[in-house]
């Protein structure tokens, strides 16, 4: 008798329902303990970053080696150059419309199993990642050590890809595959959500 695997859908889901709608940071203690801790929250406080995480690491097991590893590497390291250029306080315009459309691309590649060669798979997470760190960066806490937030965020960004991954696994089977899809539309959609308060015609 088979032992059925759970559903990701449902898995997804239920994580997502656990994460508030916009960030609600609690920043406490000084230094290097604010620093980690802020930059360990922060990508987990808001679901427009928690969905494209999870969304890299669906894609990678999707399209499965090498890009399974390589696509939730390439996005924390690139992240944290970002998160630099927000820390030195550099200007990069349409930040959180970028955050917005990397959870409608991603959600999308996963929806409709797009299969792109791993260099552009690798650009468009890297791309997308920019921004995500910009915006860690931008917000790092006062007081807090810089080094100690990236460190923190980058740890929070891979359990995150993690997490995608352990579901994105079910595609070995066919209803595991369907569902690694619908996760995938239901990650676009909430890009969509959130795509429309950073234009400003919800709240």
């Amino acid at each position: 008798m088979k032992s059925q695997s759970p559903n990701p859908a449902l898995v997804l889901a239920g994580l997502l329902a656990m994460i508030p709608l916009s960030p609600a940071l609690a920043h406490t203690g000084t230094g290097v303990q604010i620093g980690l801790q802020s930059g360990f929250l922060h990508p987990l406080t808001g679901a427009d970053h928690v969905i494209a995480m999870v969304a890299v690491g669906l894609w990678g097991a999707q399209l499965g080696n090498p890009a399974i590893w390589v696509l939730p590497i390439t996005f924390p390291l690139v992240m944290a150059v970002g998160g630099l250029l927000g820390v030195m306080g550099i200007d990069l315009p349409f930040v959180e419309l970028f955050i917005a459309l990397s959870g409608i691309a991603l959600g999308a590649m996963v929806a409709f199993n797009v299969r792109p060669p791993l260099w552009v798979a690798a650009t468009i997470v890297g791309v997308f990642a920019i921004f995500h760190g910009y915006a860690h960066g931008k917000e790092l806490p006062d007081a807090a050590d810089a080094v100690a937030f990236a460190v923190g965020f980058v740890v929070a960004t891979g359990m995150l890809h993690l997490l995608g991954i352990l579901i994105g696994v079910a595609v070995r089977w066919e209803a595991g595959a369907k569902a690694v899809r619908a996760c995938g539309a239901a990650i676009g959609c909430l890009g969509v959500y959130f795509l429309l308060g950073a234009i400003g015609i919800i709240e």
